[in-house]
């Protein structure tokens, strides 16, 4: 496997594991209104579990509001019921046609909570950063002792793995600080 390749699959891996946090940071709640905060809940819909932004338009008219309009008025019971099963610990109000939710401030021991779950996220996410660093400098050992790939190659090699290990790990803390923040602030 040529060093391209194995840049390649680390790269890969390592943005997996940065896009994974991203997206679970938009479901921690701040205080404020963000569609980001139930787009993503499943519901079950004619037996299948389907994202609500399937089914329903979702806007925050207000910073402390979510409005939810599903497609269909049917839908509107299940959306509901999965609303409340989630781990929002946001009530819906309904008048039949329209679910809002109302988002209620945090005291600041849920932002303190918050900031700590948060960071074990994106530490878990730099393991995984660090866990394809490792993987893919085996792979350029292992090139390295079947003569697949020379010794200079093999250190060049790992000096980028290294290199793309510090990038992601720098972006990882961005989304952190930048999710903390908004929490500590709103």
């Amino acid at each position: 496997m040529p060093t391209d390749d194995i840049l390649l699959d680390c790269e890969e891996a390592m943005e997996k594991a940065t896009t994974y946090l991203a997206q679970e940071l938009r479901g921690i709640r701040t205080g404020r209104a963000s569609v980001g905060l139930v787009d993503h809940i499943k519901v079950p819909y004619y037996g299948s579990p389907t994202d609500l932004r399937q089914l329903a338009s979702i806007a925050t008219p207000q910073p402390d509001m979510i409005v939810i309009k599903p497609f269909d008025p049917g839908s509107v019971k299940d959306i509901e019921r999965a609303i409340q099963a989630s781990e929002l610990g946001i009530t819906p109000a309904t008048d039949g046609k329209v679910i809002r939710l109302p988002i209620p401030p945090l005291s600041m021991d849920r932002r303190k909570t918050l900031a700590a779950q948060i960071k074990k996220m994106a530490e878990a996410a730099k393991v995984t950063v660090r866990n394809a660093r490792r993987d893919m400098n085996k792979q350029a050992e292992q090139e390295e002792k079947d003569n697949l790939m020379t010794e200079d190659e093999a250190e060049k090699c790992r000096a980028e793995i290294q290199k793309l290990t510090d990038e992601y790990g720098s972006r990882l803390d961005t989304l952190l600080d930048e999710k903390t923040k908004e929490i500590m602030e709103s």
